[in-house]
């Protein structure tokens, strides 16, 4: 709460850095900046941290595997696909690039779970695994085609730039259209967030537990997922925040999912918090927020593998 009340009082507006509270009664244009800029993109970065948060924290334990985040599935490779699709053939416009990417990383989710569905090698988690990564690599494919065929002087860059993601774009209508869906997984998987425990132990062991470990890992994959898609369509492409975490969250918190998954998500805010901030103000220009992410997220990432008894919480 802290965080997100200075965020919204240090930009480039009306001189660099921290302004005064005192300029909302005495500037009616820095009051519309606070209002229509500041105050969507700090709430969409607040909850677009949560979600990939928490999103890497299921996807982990359910996968028992500390290298996977929300993507995993061909969500996010999915959702590029559909957003340079949409700026090369309907509209580089926000709403038709948010549409058409979150239709793409849904459908990513679908292309895996029906190719799991179809191979023959290994048990349900392996297939899962296998076909995320055969739908992420043709999606990338298609991706890669899609910028060799654009115009490099008016879609390539557009495609590049969301890419590399960005809170650019964020308003009040575009956190509106996130917030539904984003707002319901959130609530079922904090519901669930017991049952993770038992879910992430082998099929026989949690069946033996009460669970039904098929349907309610994939009731989880499935609400992880789509709250992702919605916030990936928003933001584009932003690396690491689902993965480096839950393993933040795991070494503070424990490993039980009951404090491991509301702690990804309150430091998932926290990290998104702050790298979209230094993306705005670091520079006169503002950087690309998946550069910022990416690498403060694989700094930690060093830093945490290479400390003692860090495989106790991976």
């Amino acid at each position: 709460m802290v965080l997100t009340a200075v965020s919204l009082f240090i930009g480039r507006y009306p001189t660099p850095g921290l302004s005064s509270p005192a300029l909302l009664r005495d500037d009616s244009v820095f009051l519309q900046v606070f209002l229509q800029l500041r105050m969507p993109r700090v709430l969409t970065a607040v909850i677009a941290g949560a979600v990939l948060g928490a999103a890497g924290c299921v996807f982990q334990m359910i996968f028992s595997n500390p290298l996977v985040e929300p993507g995993f599935l061909g969500v996010s490779q999915g959702a590029a696909f559909g957003a340079a699709l949409s700026i090369l053939f309907i509209s580089s416009a926000a709403l038709p690039v948010q549409a058409v990417s979150a239709v793409f990383a849904m459908t990513g989710l679908f292309l895996s779970y029906w190719l799991a569905r179809k191979f023959h090698f290994g048990g349900w988690i392996l297939r899962l695994v296998l076909a995320g990564i055969a739908v992420s690599a043709l999606f990338a494919s298609g991706v890669g085609f899609l910028k060799y065929a654009a115009d490099p002087v008016s879609q390539l860059p557009d495609i590049t730039f969301w890419l590399l993601g960005s809170l650019t774009g964020a308003s009040w209508s575009r956190l509106i259209s996130i917030a539904p869906i984003t707002l319901i997984s959130l609530t079922i998987l904090m519901m669930f967030r017991w049952r993770l425990n038992i879910l992430s132990l082998q099929d026989r062991s949690s069946f033996s537990l009460g669970a039904r470990p098929h349907l309610e890992k994939l009731l989880l994959l499935f609400c992880a997922t789509a709250a992702a898609a919605a916030v990936i369509s928003v933001t584009g492409l932003v690396g690491w925040v689902g993965l480096i975490v839950p393993h933040i969250a795991r070494r503070t918190l424990g490993s039980d999912a009951r404090n491991a998954l509301p702690g990804s998500m309150l430091i998932g805010s926290i990290y998104f918090l702050v790298s979209d901030t230094a993306a705005r103000t670091l520079l006169t220009g503002e950087l690309p927020l998946g550069i910022i992410t990416s690498a403060a997220g694989a700094a930690l990432f060093i830093i945490i593998l290479s400390r003692k008894g860090s495989g106790e919480h991976l």
